[in-house]
């Protein structure tokens, strides 16, 4: 590596707005966050999935496997995976 080129790599502490503060490396300093692993949903175990303008229905009745007419719904994909001799 050459001497002089490289950024000076010094201790940071990081600052959540839920006020967790934790010390790590940067050459950037000090860094103010939004979100941490402390209060992000998905690390919390408090994530909630929301439908936002019902947008899951609308692609399952895109998209759903129509049904064989004269045929019950079920019997169709049971007979698809009988082994033929």
């Amino acid at each position: 590596m050459k001497p002089g080129i490289h950024p000076d790599y010094k201790k940071t502490i990081v600052t959540c707005v839920c006020g967790n503060t934790f010390e790590t490396r940067s050459t950037t300093g000090n860094q103010h966050i939004e979100i941490c692993s402390n209060c992000h949903p998905f690390y919390t175990g408090k994530q909630k999935l929301v439908d936002s303008a019902g947008r899951i229905e609308r692609f399952n009745r895109k998209y759903a496997k129509k049904a064989v007419a004269g045929a019950p719904a079920e019997a169709a994909p049971a007979a698809e995976a009988a082994p033929t001799a």
